[in-house]
């Protein structure tokens, strides 16, 4: 088995856990299901970024979705006496719509792609290179070009947390 198939088997697998997970968090029926099946469509598609060779986009997202979003919504979930066990069924009138949106987009989407003008160029083989790392050059960027926007970001995150702990305590006066 060659190189560039191992990458594709690896993406598609990636790519696979990654929506089947997704559809799982969205039907299941014990929220708790849902977080979990959430985690594994988080790790699918950090595993997509390290396959694509974005090693810094690999890591945030595990550090900053399964790290932290994902544990503070499983743990919102399990201390909160207000969310119900299990979902409520869907009533079938609601389907119609959502399938109609469904096949709108996959429309949208075919239409999209079948009428983009790839560059399609048999002769020329294009080699992607050596994966290098990536998070070198970002962490520069992000101490040196943007510095202001990054503190910016991290101030706004803050005080966000404040607000989210301020209302969790039961109150917002």
């Amino acid at each position: 088995m060659g190189d560039g198939i191992g990458i594709q088997l690896a993406f598609f697998s990636c790519a696979a856990v990654a929506i089947g997970s997704a559809l799982l968090a969205a039907t299941a029926r014990k929220i708790v299901h849902s977080a979990f099946s959430l985690l594994a469509t988080f790790f699918g598609v950090a595993g997509i970024y390290a396959v694509l060779g974005s090693d810094f986009m690999a890591v945030a997202q595990v550090v900053v979705y399964v790290g932290g979003i994902l544990v503070l919504l499983v743990f919102g979930v399990l201390m909160t006496d207000r969310v119900p066990d299990e979902f409520r069924v869907i009533a079938p009138r609601r389907y119609v719509p959502a399938v109609i949106a469904a096949t709108l987009t996959f429309v949208g989407l075919a239409w999209a792609i079948t009428g983009t003008a790839w560059m399609r160029l048999p002769h020329v083989k294009v080699d992607p290179g050596a994966f290098e790392p990536t998070t070198a050059a970002i962490g520069r960027s992000l101490l040196t070009d943007y510095l202001l926007p990054f503190e910016f970001a991290s101030i706004l995150l803050l005080v966000v947390l404040v607000g989210a702990a301020r209302v969790a305590r039961g109150g917002t006066r």
